[in-house]
């Protein structure tokens, strides 16, 4: 133990701090002022006039030369802006009108569950923003935590590990975040208990403060497909993004829509598919979805998961909903 004895104090510092080497290179972190790229994508034959019950605007292929840019799981919209959150804490906000993108800026969850040290440390998959004040809550797939940040992401300032989420499993937990209109919150899980349903947990309040009630029910996704994200409709429907992935390399992705009523303690809560999304449209891993209004006019913006290969595309479409 004498080798132990002779390291200097500093040295042993970081070694007891820095986490242990496995092999894999830090999770990169975005640059305070990504540069990001937009180009229109039309899918081959072009868009067709409808898909289902949506009615396609336009779609933005995005890249970044930025290391850490792509893992996008969720998305929210306010105020002309848009917060696409990756699953390995970073994310960027950017101004959006039409197919124009503004000057973009990136931030980094340094506080959080895990290191982030690797994307399993951390994986960040669902988001919900206060657009009035600027409180953001991230829900941790791995960890089954929710934690909530103030403007910016400067700093966490509540977090909870809610007692209805400890029986998830790991990694197949918190992938969709909804807050409500009336201020309560929704969490699904992306996968179990069963193949047929989902777990899935209504919040009285902010999930990461004392004395919030829980309500749990589950969600019946369409067969062999998973939920990745969730919005609310202007009547308070929910609208539940879900995903499939096939061999080689494809996916597609349902869009449900849940009744208000269907959501309520103890119920199997059964929607009706209102589009899907598949090739030659579309095969990428759709993960975040939200809702906006604009004169009227009820808007769907879904965004793509490359799962950090950048080979792959990120893509940003949005819709209106007939």
């Amino acid at each position: 133990m004498r080798w132990f004895l002779s390291i200097p104090l500093s040295t042993l510092a970081v070694l007891l701090i820095v986490p242990r080497w496995s092999g894999d290179e830090r999770l990169p972190l975005i640059a305070p002022a990504p540069t990001i790229s937009a180009k229109s994508y039309v899918p081959k034959g072009g868009w067709p006039k409808r898909i289902g019950a949506l009615e396609p605007i336009g779609a933005l292929t995005l890249s970044s030369d930025d290391p850490a840019w792509g893992g996008f799981s969720a998305i929210a919209l306010d105020r002309g802006h848009a917060t696409l959150l990756s699953d390995g804490g970073n994310l960027v906000r950017f101004a959006i009108n039409g197919g124009r993108i503004g000057a973009a800026q990136g931030f980094v969850l340094h506080d959080g569950p895990g290191v982030g040290w690797e994307r399993w440390d951390r994986d960040s998959e669902s988001l919900a923003l206060d657009p009035a004040r600027g409180t953001a809550w991230v829900g941790y797939e791995n960890y089954n935590q929710i934690w909530r940040y103030a403007p910016a992401f400067a700093r966490a300032e509540g977090r909870a590990s809610p007692r209805a989420m400890r029986s998830w499993t790991r990694n197949q937990g918190a992938e969709s975040l909804v807050r409500l209109r009336d201020g309560r919150f929704i969490a699904i899980a992306e996968r179990r208990p069963n193949r047929r349903t989902r777990h899935a947990v209504i919040f009285s309040g902010d999930p990461t403060r004392p004395g919030t009630r829980t309500t749990r029910f589950r969600v019946i996704p369409p067969d062999r497909y998973d939920p990745s994200d969730a919005a609310e409709l202007p009547n308070g429907d929910l609208l539940v993004l879900t995903r499939r992935f096939q061999y080689p390399f494809t996916f597609s992705a349902k869009l449900l829509r849940i009744p208000r009523a269907a959501i309520r303690a103890g119920a199997e809560a059964r929607g009706t598919v209102i589009a899907t999304l598949a090739p030659p449209i579309i095969g990428e891993n759709c993960e975040g979805i939200a809702i906006t209004r604009e004169n009227g006019a009820t808007m769907i913006w879904i965004v793509t998961d490359n799962d950090l290969m950048s080979w792959r595309p990120t893509y940003l479409m949005k819709f209106r909903l007939r």
